[in-house]
């Protein structure tokens, strides 16, 4: 656990050392008359993250955190079996935008979560699979204009086009 408290905080520094560097290529202060440059946010976000991350090498150095203290392992058999069933999920909800597109991926993997990984009853998995795409559908692609990549179902959204488009 010491260990693993060392090795996630060194990446999560490195992690916003680079999107500091990556939102710099933007002003990062104040633009007279348009206010917060566009890279103000992330740059600013990025520091105070990389801030905690010196905090939390500082706290494990000093012995101060509980698992900077403790001798257990990071993950025991139950923890990594479920981190790679759910981690295999997501990797095939992943590989299946390309097949079926977002709008297809979305409400498998969540009857796989739901359902399979979480126990629950075919109704609360269907039912939050279809509300969270029908969700998911309206708010990308009808308010916010993105369209998001619909495999071979696309040939059933033309007519959800036509409505609202």
């Amino acid at each position: 656990m010491r260990r693993a408290e060392l090795v996630t905080a060194l990446l999560m520094a490195a992690l916003s050392i680079y999107l500091m560097v990556k939102s710099a290529e933007l002003p990062v202060g104040w633009v007279p008359d348009e206010g917060p440059g566009g890279g103000a946010f992330p740059f600013w976000l990025s520091l105070g993250m990389l801030i905690s991350c010196g905090w939390i090498v500082f706290n494990w150095y000093r012995r101060t955190s509980p698992p900077s203290q403790s001798d257990e392992p990071f993950m025991d058999s139950y923890a990594l079996r479920s981190f790679f069933l759910a981690g295999g999920g997501v990797a095939a909800m992943i590989g299946l935008v390309h097949v079926v597109g977002m709008y297809g991926s979305i409400p498998l993997f969540l009857i796989y979560y739901i359902r399979f990984l979480g126990r629950h009853s075919w109704v609360a998995a269907v039912s939050i699979a279809v509300g969270a795409t029908v969700t998911i559908f309206f708010f990308f692609d009808v308010a916010l204009r993105i369209v998001l990549p619909k495999g071979y179902l696309e040939p059933l959204f033309i007519p959800l086009y036509s409505i609202f488009l």
